[in-house]
């Protein structure tokens, strides 16, 4: 049986990925988003099943120990992974797209040489400070604890298949669009 590509894509907290990515789904049909389990809380506006699994400590403690991600992390005091199930039944139907920071990206890369990596990059360090500034949901602590993270996922690009700057929103998901288009079709 024919498997569809795995496209993982990686950037840091503040860069637009949601948005891109939104743009890219939409753009394409033929994709399927890969959902994530957290055990952090849902933001008023995401869904059980669609956003996240959102899920206990407990019950994701117990989804490590059945092996049953194919990666997972701690990232701001939260664990996030790919379930392993959702992900094989997706890509047997078509292409997916998996959003995780850099050591899932690693890891599924270990699993599965044959993922395509895309890492969404901001114009500069100073921009995406701007960004998180701006945007209005998150406090100052948490601007410089992710500006710190997003320094070391910065330094990780250079392991991707592909680096892309969001420069602007339509062009950043065009030039994934052509990414896509070129390993998948």
């Amino acid at each position: 049986m024919s498997q569809g590509k795995l496209f993982v894509i990686s950037g840091a907290s503040g860069v637009g990925k949601s948005t891109v990515l939104k743009l890219v789904m939409e753009s394409r049909k033929d994709l399927r988003f890969s959902v994530s389990a957290t055990t952090r809380p849902p933001r008023p506006d995401e869904k059980d099943g669609v956003n996240y699994y959102f899920v206990t400590k407990r019950r994701f403690e117990d989804m490590i120990a059945a092996n049953a991600f194919v990666e997972y992390n701690a990232h701001m005091e939260n664990f996030y992974g790919t379930p392993r199930d959702q992900l094989e039944e997706k890509l047997r139907t078509g292409n997916v797209i998996l959003d995780i920071e850099p050591n899932g990206a690693f890891t599924v890369r270990a699993e599965r040489p044959d993922a395509v990596l895309i890492f969404i990059a901001p114009p500069s360090m100073e921009e995406l400070e701007h960004r998180l500034r701006t945007r209005g949901d998150t406090s100052p602590e948490q601007v410089q604890l992710r500006l710190e993270r997003a320094r070391w996922e910065m330094e990780q690009r250079g392991r991707y298949d592909y680096i892309v700057v969001n420069e602007q929103v339509k062009t950043c998901a065009e030039e994934i669009l052509k990414i896509i288009a070129d390993k998948a079709d």
